[in-house]
Parts: structure tokens; C-alpha cells; sequence
């Protein structure tokens, strides 16, 4: 068996309000414009071959702020088609108030890594990259 990619990831929020201000921009300037869900309780959109959500926390959960280093999620990143869109996400997250841990930079995972990481209202960490060719996959032959 060979996976066909990731269908889609959901988060969940403390902060839904601002979570799915921030994701309403975001995500459609990255392809996801197709909108499945859009409610008070979860974002849902699709695009890309991609679908990425975002559910409101469970009330007694919402004072647990995120943690890169606990278990569960560290980070989530969505792969660019070029360096430009790499600094275009970049120029948007910056205009959308998140905080820019890493701005766009070359890496060291693989050959031509070129990559930009931020976070959402939350904390929650999300990196967008651009590998030119097969990457890392170019290797396997």
C-alpha cells in the first residue's frame, strides 16, 4: 500500500474567535478556498489536495495553552510550489499580526529548503516550505 498524502488535519483552539478570524484569511490565500464548514464550533476548508480544520476546544480544556514539546501535535506544514509563495505567506502572517518564529530562510533537511515558520492566535506553529524537484525523494531513486 502507498498513501495517496494526508486528507486532512484539525486543530482544536482555545482562542476560537481569533483562530478562525486568522484561518479565514490564511487558508483561502493558500488554495484551501473551498469552505466545507463554517460554523461557531469548527472551520473546515479544502483545496490542494489538501483539508485543514479548525474545532473549538472543549470548555475545560481551553486554559491549556499549546505546547510544542508535549505530546500531540508539534507543528503543521503545508508545502509551497515556490520560494515566491513561501514570502507571500510569509508577507501575509506578518500582516495578520502572528508571530513570525522563523522568517523565510534556507534549511538544512533537505536540498533547496526554503521554508518560513509562525504561529496562530493560539501558539500553535505552522511552517510553510518549498522543496525544488522530488527532494528529499530524489534520493530514493
Amino acid at each position: 500500500m502507498e498513501i495517496n498524502g494526508i486528507a486532512h488535519i484539525f486543530l482544536s483552539v482555545a482562542n476560537y474567535e481569533a483562530c478562525a478570524a486568522f484561518y479565514r484569511k490564511l487558508l483561502p490565500f493558500m488554495g484551501l478556498t473551498f469552505v466545507v464548514r463554517d460554523t461557531p464550533e469548527q472551520l473546515y476548508c479544502i483545496g490542494g489536495r489538501t483539508g485543514f480544520g479548525i474545532a473549538r476546544a472543549r470548555p475545560e480544556l481551553r486554559n491549556m495553552p499549546f505546547n510544542q514539546g508535549r505530546a500531540g501535535l508539534h507543528h503543521v506544514c503545508f508545502r509551497a510550489r515556490s520560494r515566491e509563495d513561501v514570502d507571500a505567506v510569509y508577507r501575509l502572517a506578518r500582516e495578520l499580526g502572528a508571530n513570525i518564529v522563523r522568517a523565510p530562510e534556507e534549511g538544512e533537511w533537505a536540498p533547496g529548503y526554503y521554508s518560513v515558520l509562525f504561529e496562530d492566535p493560539d501558539g500553535i506553529r505552522l511552517e510553510v516550505n518549498y522543496i525544488p524537484g522530488k527532494g528529499l525523494l530524489a534520493e530514493k531513486g
